[in-house]
């Protein structure tokens, strides 16, 4: 983790006040701008010293081989992994010929500034050459909300003290050298200069245009970049370009108060099917589209986006200001990565890394987009479209593994199965029933006919299916699901695991009524009343194992009768167990990695009892390590319901503050969207008790100690909402939209335009102690 502040807390901002090289990659990720179609990490703009060189397009990968030491029948046989493409936001910058550099001179200050409100990324500097030329320099970047394709930065040098000469080249770079290798020597070959150039236009007036193609997966990438630029009289702009580098000169002598400005317009594209000559007019157009509107008026657009964002998604947090700045920053990050996604994947680092490949997880759907669905519901139906999009490659995958419906890929970016640990990647199939949830879900937050009937009712089919051609009905009549993996991969291919049964047991229901509601649409799906009456009677009939000797929820059948990891022998260094300890080992005991009977008692809260969630909540904390970022967002929620409050404000801290203090210490390789995610669930979902479904939503709200007020908005139905919970009282708020019942601790009332007020319940903290495995508690909140 990051051993120094490197940021300062500020409730709208992300402030780095010095340059720490240390966590030079970590602040990269951090800072990183996206839109959902581009993605920029944070480096700095003169390209070096840098800790990973990062631009991306949604979906642009390149294919690599999966090693086995021994093959096997459906193992998929090539890998994909995001591409760095063509890096547009380099700027370099020569003071009296001398490169300005980070490592050299004297760097007399250096700040950077992420502002979560106007949606840019300030850089201020102060910097002597080793000859002693002083220069101040400030960059403002941005990537486009409302111009998809679009990125800028305003860039800015001036003089201190004497006259200079200055040289600022600002270049399009492609098939950069990647700081960190990949360990696999044949991928590793494959990503060392992963794009063909197809075309390299000189530039013209300060405008270049470059296009590669990918060498294998065949797409075709297309750069451009234009300038406005305002130098004192005398500046000269010269253009070169061959190969994989285009560049852009301005040279100018600067006097005291003279200032050298420029504009960088900078635009992508990407296709697996258009022309070159038409991805090259494509990316022409973007700039001119972006020029037309110039600089201020981006700034304009990207602030009135975001002020729309907030107004129905902020959350505010008094008390702990560490955790209002980053449920912000989280919140921050998750439009980024959505706002312009438009039928493509939100992966597990967004596009702010290389981590985990960039692919796809099922992250996506029960982290990720409960949070869009209630501040930004067009991004959920987004995202599910993609699934909806990827279901013909889910469904070849279901046949190759001798099963009907689809069986949709543990891990991707074009929808094939990019796994090749089968154990927790094809086993967890999960993944379906989390995304028929999403789908249900979205659809009972904005009532979009449309969209269940378009896209809704062919996943719920298809997932359904999966689950009647991998279940059975046993001697007893109970649907068995066997041989699965849940979302704790410390327990693999196991017999009914509960988690992934009752979200089966969902997925079944929902296609039912919504198969029933659209059977003129069902039936040119070939279903027929018979095949929904076996969905109904596999869901009347599933099996959830119970413990009635220690009156708790098995994880899995047997579960409970499995030896107990023996924690005390275990190591604070051993963590995480998987990079210590074989599997076998794991997979036989009763460690668990990440919340997996604890997330089902979040998300099927009306299986279990009040009584059930709080034996199995003090049950499964004994044992669970949270080896993994997914875990803490969902022990907060439920620390919360059974009353264990300042429990729940610990894990809300660490889910919260995941990036913004490294805890993973794996941040270089891009931020974590689920756990920023999480910091809202925990907020709205744990504190404010917030629950949905069925066309009606819940509050439940209380405070931990350390939080003195609470208040959030968010999106339900047509309507916005903002609660608002102290101690004392909770302020319901009908912001926008038609009245609306809603619930308060059981209490049904009506939500006019007209604020209603009831008492904060205070709830009882459990009797039994709770504890985590020792070592492995989490941090207490010190809050400010």
């Amino acid at each position: 983790m990051i051993q120094h502040p490197a940021f300062a807390v500020d409730p709208w901002a992300v402030r780095e006040r010095h340059l720490h090289l240390d966590v030079l990659a970590q602040t990269e990720s951090v800072f990183a701008l996206s839109n959902g179609h581009i993605g920029l990490r944070g480096n700095l703009d003169e390209g070096e010293p840098y800790g990973e060189p990062g631009t991306y397009l949604n979906s642009v990968y390149e294919l690599r081989p999966l090693p086995y030491a021994e093959a096997g029948y459906g193992y998929p046989e090539s890998g994909q992994t995001v591409v760095n493409v063509t890096n547009g936001k380099l700027i370099r910058l020569m003071v009296d010929d001398e490169p300005f550099d980070v490592r050299y001179g004297t760097l007399h200050e250096h700040e950077r500034v992420l502002d979560l409100r106007a949606g840019t990324l300030t850089r201020r500097v102060r910097w002597s050459s080793p000859t002693g030329a002083e220069v101040r320099v400030t960059s403002t970047r941005l990537v486009s909300f409302t111009h998809r394709a679009v990125a800028a930065i305003h860039y800015e040098v001036e003089p201190v003290g004497r006259s200079c000469g200055v040289v600022v080249q600002s270049e399009l770079v492609a098939n950069e050298t990647l700081a960190r290798q990949v360990a696999d020597p044949r991928a590793a070959a494959v990503l060392e200069s992963p794009l063909v150039l197809e075309e390299n236009v000189p530039a013209k007036e300060g405008t270049a245009i470059m296009i590669h193609s990918t060498r294998a997966s065949r797409l075709r990438v297309a750069a451009a970049m234009c300038h406005d630029i305002d130098g004192p009289e005398g500046t000269r702009v010269a253009a070169d370009g061959a190969g994989d580098i285009s560049r852009v000169t301005i040279a100018t002598r600067l006097e005291a108060g003279q200032r050298l400005r420029l504009v960088k317009y900078f635009s992508y594209g990407w296709s697996a099917k258009r022309s070159r000559p038409a991805m090259h007019d494509q990316v022409v157009a973007a700039l001119a589209a972006a020029r037309l509107v110039g600089w201020k008026g981006l700034l304009a657009d990207q602030r009135g986006f975001l002020d729309d964002f907030w107004a129905g998604a902020d959350v505010e947090v008094d008390g702990d200001a560490e955790v209002q700045q980053a449920v912000r920053f989280g919140l921050f990050h998750l439009v980024q990565a959505a706002a312009r996604l438009e039928d493509r994947p939100i992966a597990g680092k967004g596009l702010t890394g290389s981590g985990y490949d960039g692919h796809a997880f099922w992250d996506t759907e029960i982290f990720v987009l409960p949070v869009l669905t209630y501040t930004y519901p067009r991004a959920a139906a987004d995202a599910l479209s993609w699934r909806r999009s990827i279901l013909p490659p889910a469904q070849d995958r279901a046949t190759q593994l001798g099963l009907a419906g689809a069986a949709f890929p543990w891990r991707t970016i074009n929808g094939e199965e990019c796994s090749s640990y089968w154990p927790a990647g094809t086993a967890a199939f999960h993944v379906n029933a989390d995304i028929a949830n999403a789908v249900t879900r979205y659809v009972d937050a904005t009532e979009d006919t449309g969209f269940e009937r378009e896209t809704g009712l062919p996943l719920l089919t298809a997932t359904a299916r999966l689950w009647c051609a991998l279940g059975h009905h046993d001697a007893q009549g109970r649907f068995r699901i066997d041989g699965v993996t849940g979302p704790d991969e410390y327990s693999a291919v196991a017999d009914n695991n509960v988690y992934t049964n009752l979200m089966a047991e969902e997925n079944l229901r929902e296609a039912v009524e919504v198969a029933t509601r659209h059977f003129d649409l069902a039936q040119t799906l070939g279903i027929t009343l018979e095949e929904i009456a076996g969905w109904r009677d596999a869901a009347a009939a599933m099996y959830v194992p119970y413990d009635e000797r220690l009156g708790v929820h098995c994880q899995s059948e047997g579960f409970t009768g499995h030896a107990v990891w023996d924690f005390d022998a275990t190591r604070p260094d051993q963590y995480p167990l998987l990079l210590h300890f074989p599997y076998f080992d794991l997979y036989r005991k009763q460690v668990v990695k990440q919340a997996d009977l604890v997330l089902a008692m979040h998300l099927r809260g009306d299986a279990f009892t009040a009584e059930e969630k709080a034996r199995n909540f003090a049950y499964y904390e004994a044992i669970t390590v949270r080896d993994s970022s997914l875990s803490a967002c969902t022990q907060a929620v439920m620390a919360a319901e059974v009353g264990d409050l300042q429990l729940a404000h610990a894990y809300l801290g660490e889910a919260a503050l995941m990036d913004l203090e490294d805890l993973e210490r794996n941040t270089v390789d891009g931020i974590h969207m689920a756990s920023l995610a999480g910091s809202w669930i925990a907020l709205v979902c744990g504190f404010g008790g917030m629950r949905s479904g069925q066309g009606e939503i819940c509050f439940a709200p209380r405070l931990p100690p350390g939080i003195t007020r609470l208040a959030f908005r968010l999106r339900y139905r047509g309507r916005l909402l903002r609660v608002g919970v102290t101690h004392a009282s909770t302020i319901y708020r009908l912001t926008s939209g038609p009245p609306i019942t809603l619930t308060h601790h059981g209490e049904r009332f009506l939500l006019d335009g007209r604020p209603v007020t009831r008492p904060t319940v205070k709830v009882k903290a459990p009797e039994a102690g709770i504890h985590q495995p020792p070592g492995r508690e989490p941090a207490p909140r010190h809050t400010r």
